[in-house]
Formats: C-alpha cells, structure tokens, sequence
C-alpha cells in the first residue's frame, strides 16, 4: 500500500469522516503509528543475548558480513505493535461473523484447554509408541465418531485440510477404478459445488465436465442423465451445495452415477447443516471429507492446521492411505506402509501435524453428544432461515424456499441505485461487522452468502439484521455517495483491491532506497 494512502500525521489528522482531527493522529483507541521498520533504531533491543567469543563461531565463512535489515526494538515497542496491530483485526471472538461458505463460529474454550494439555501439546511425531499410547486411543476413538456420525465403515485421518481430503478421496477413486483395469478419466462437477472440486480432479488427471443448476439452485438432473457414459469415473457433489440448499434429488443422483459405474464424492464441507440428522452412507456417497474446523469447532484460520479426514464406503475402504490406527493385543498402533497384497493407494503426508485439531474436534464431539450434535446442526439452519425470513421484504433472495445453513441474496434489490455488491460490502464494515461472502457462489449474481451459524443468539442475529435493513434503506433511497466512500470508520480508508492483487507491494524500501524485508 502507498504509504501515504490513509496514513496520518503527528501533525494533525481530519478523516473525511467526522473531521476529528487531533495532534497525535490517534482517534480514541484506534491508535496510528508508523511502520515496525520505521520505529527502528540502533541500539534498542528487546532482549540480552550473550557475546560469542569469536573462536567459539560455529558459522565459519556463513557469518553474516552485514545487517540484515530487520527493525532494532524495545520490548513495549514490539508488544504495542502486534496488539495494535491485532485491534486492527476482526474476530469471531468479537463479534457475529457472518462469512457464508466458512462456518466462523464460537470455538468452546475447554477445547482449546484440552489442547492444550502435556501429552496432546507437546507430541513430536518420533516419540515410541509406548509413549504415545493416549494420543492414538484418541485418535481411534475420533475415528469411531466420524464413522458413527457417517454411516461409513473406514476413515482416514491424515489429510491435511478440505481440500487435501478432497484430493485423498479423489485418488482412492483413481485407485478403485485402476484396480477393476478401467480408465475411468471424466469426472462431473455441479456448478453449485465448490470451486476446489474441480481443481482437484482437474490435478489428480481427470477431466471435469461441468453440470448446470437448475433453476432452484440445484443439480440439473436431466443435464447429468445426458452426460453420463462408460468413461466416468465419478462426480463430485457439495451437499448442502454452495447456494445453502440441500440436493433433494441426492439418492437419485447416487444411483445414477452407481449405474454408469462410476463412484459418488460428496464436500463435506458444509456437513455441519446436517450432522446427526442424515448419514452421509444412507444418502448413496462412496467418499465425504469433513472439515473438523468447521463442523467441529477448532480454530478456522491462524490457530493452527486445518484437518479434513475422509470417510469411506464399502466400496472404497480398501484403498484409504496410510498410516491409520489399529488396536492389538500390544496396545494401540500406527500401520505405517501398505504391505504386500495391500490395495490402500500408500501414504499422503509426512506426519499428523493436525493433532491439536484431533483433540479440539473430540471434545466437541464428547461434550455435545450425539443429541448436542443434532441440535447444533438444527439451530445452524434455524439462524440461516430466520436471517433471510427477516430480510427478504428489504433485500433479495437468490432462491425460492428455505435455506440450509446459510441464506443466499442475490444483487436485485440495488437495481438503479448506483450501488454495487462490493459497496454494500464495505458499508457492512462500518456498521462493526466483517462482510459477507461476496461474489460467491457463482451460479448467483452479485451473490450475497450469509452464515450465522448455529453460535449466535437471537439477539446478536437481530442486531445483524437491523445493521443490513438500514443499509438496504439506505441504498434505495439514494444515498450512493455514502456507500461508495465506505468504509469511513476503519483504520484505512477502502483500498484498491484490483491494483493490490496486479501489483502487490512485497517488501519495504527505506528512505534511502535499501530493500528491506517484508512488514
């Protein structure tokens, strides 16, 4: 970013937005300051490191012939600066995050204690199994869950993320179909589904080929009948599908694709809509990943790696990857190799580097129950459909009839009034909110996704809902200029997003020109 876009000055500062100009350039409690690499200065050091003799050196001729560019600071400069810089941030731990698509919702603090506790945190990947006895009995019990809750007999737990599990049960499929001595190479993807699939079939060799919604929002069943054939390897469906809607039409399109040969992969990713009420190996689905930072509660974003285990059907439970937990006579253990005769299609990663999630998904597992479970998934849809029932007079519907867990405006509603998505966006951010998804899913136009999750109260939700009312009043009643300066109440005004993602500024030049490293 231009430094001189939005910033102040110690002189003085007028925002444009409530001409509140003060001598510092702070506004209350939001504090302006200059860059980390700018509050530098020799000397300043946050800690006492120990001179090195130089015959005890150990780098040789790999001793650094000069600085390194990085800012000399104080403990309280360096401890401002990254809680300032942490204010600056939205959260769900500050208020409702409304991110269609991305289930932002409250993470049970006994979780992250349990996390937390020696023996989960503190594993390293080498340790004897001896020691490690705990860890994996949780581990078998998480898989237990997850098949339970699933109706599907094996899982693996080793991918890393949605779409690394994605990836994994799209191979087992490769797999499966090589095993029968088939080439198998197209896959169907809806247009409702999310944009990974593609990518990930596209990665792995297959060919996509597209279906269309229909009209509601959902699988065109007449366009998939007419792509079927003996070259399909499998679809991969979202359900509930990106638009909030669940595939009515699901058991048919199962048998559809069993019929034609191929294999049925299922984006678990919005599984959370319908935990503990449908059993993904009831609705037909030979593979499903689960984003257990999303259904099951574990930080989403900077807390850590995702986890996107994958359940299995009958069909395809001989090629999950390994390594996996077994239970023997010695106690619990990690098959680490396919061996001789195996059919599983070998290992995908290094290590399960996601053990924290492992732990923070059981305990919300545990401490909901099945029933707990159930609810959850009921109050997610109940906040979804409240939000569009107490909006849909103001703004507009993308689909006829209730949503899953997330409601789906479309861009309608700011015909003629010279406001755009993107501004009603930023107003949003204003009103103390982070935006919803926008632009997304694609099928819609100027989409406005919406999840409240299944956390939020009544009253949160109708606060929400009474910041969009306005908004949309204000749009139809003219006032476009208030919509297009927006945001006006955030440490920097709006940015050109367009340049930003041409041409990225990836590293700070001081005054003098030396290149240094990245803020």
């Amino acid at each position: 970013m231009d430094k001189s876009q939005g910033r102040t000055s110690r002189e003085g500062v007028s925002d444009g937005a409530d001409q509140v100009t003060t001598a510092s350039g702070h506004r209350g409690l939001l504090m302006e300051e200059p860059l980390i690499f700018e509050q530098g200065s020799d000397g300043r050091i946050g800690v006492d490191l120990p001179e090195v003799p130089e015959h005890k050196m150990r780098l040789g001729a790999l001793e650094r012939s000069g600085p390194i560019g990085l800012p000399s600071l104080s403990e309280p400069q360096t401890i401002r600066h990254f809680t300032r810089l942490s204010q600056k941030n939205y959260a769900i731990d500050a208020g409702l995050y409304p991110l269609g698509s991305c289930t932002m919702k409250h993470n049970p603090r006994i979780n992250e204690k349990l996390a937390r506790l020696p023996g989960f945190a503190d594993l390293h990947p080498l340790q004897p199994r001896s020691t490690v006895q705990g860890a994996l009995a949780l581990m078998d019990l998480l898989a237990h869950w997850l098949k339970s809750l699933t109706g599907m007999p094996a899982v693996a737990l080793s991918p890393a993320a949605g779409a690394h599990g994605e990836y994994c049960g799209m191979v087992a499929i490769r797999a499966a179909i090589e095993a029968r001595g088939e080439g198998r190479r197209r896959v169907l993807v809806p247009e409702s589904a999310h944009g990974t699939n593609p990518a990930t079939a596209a990665s792995i060799g297959f060919t996509v080929d597209p279906i269309p919604a229909g009209p509601d929002g959902r699988v065109d069943i007449a366009a998939m009948k007419a792509k079927l054939g003996p070259d399909i390897a499998g679809l991969m469906l979202t359900n509930p599908n990106t638009c909030g809607l669940f595939e009515r039409d699901i058991i048919e399109i199962a048998r559809l694709i069993h019929e034609s040969g191929g294999y049925f992969y299922c984006d678990g990713a919005n599984f959370n809509a319908i935990v503990g009420r449908v059993r993904p190996a009831d609705l037909g689905i030979d593979a499903m990943h689960i984003n257990l930072h999303k259904t099951f509660s574990t930080p989403h974003g900077g807390g850590g790696p995702g986890s996107g285990p994958v359940v299995f059907s009958q069909a395809l439970a001989p090629y999950v990857p390994v390594p996996y937990v077994v239970h023997g006579p010695d106690g619990f253990r990690l098959v680490e190799t396919a061996g001789e005769g195996s059919t599983s299609f070998g290992r995908l990663k290094g290590y399960h580097g996601q053990m924290g999630m492992f732990v923070r998904a059981l305990a919300y597992m545990m401490s909901h129950g099945a029933d707990g479970l159930r609810q959850a998934a009921g109050d997610a849809v109940l906040n979804a459909n409240y939000v569009m029932a107490q909006l849909k007079d103001v703004m507009t519907v993308a689909f006829d009839g209730p949503c899953m867990h997330e409601a789906l405006f479309d861009d309608r509603f700011l015909k003629d009034t010279g406001v755009t998505t993107l501004d009603f966006a930023k107003a949003l951010i204003d009103e103390g909110y982070h935006p919803m998804t926008m632009y997304f899913p694609l099928v819609v136009h100027g989409a406005l996704l919406i999840e409240p999750t299944e956390s939020e109260s009544k009253d949160t939700i109708d606060q929400f809902i009474g910041s969009l009312r306005s908004l949309a009043g204000r749009a139809k009643a003219g006032d476009a200029a208030s919509f297009h300066a927006a945001p006006r109440l955030t440490p920097r005004r709006r940015l050109d997003e367009t340049r930003a993602a041409r041409q990225p500024i990836l590293r700070w030049r001081s005054a003098g020109g030396t290149s240094q490293a990245a803020d």
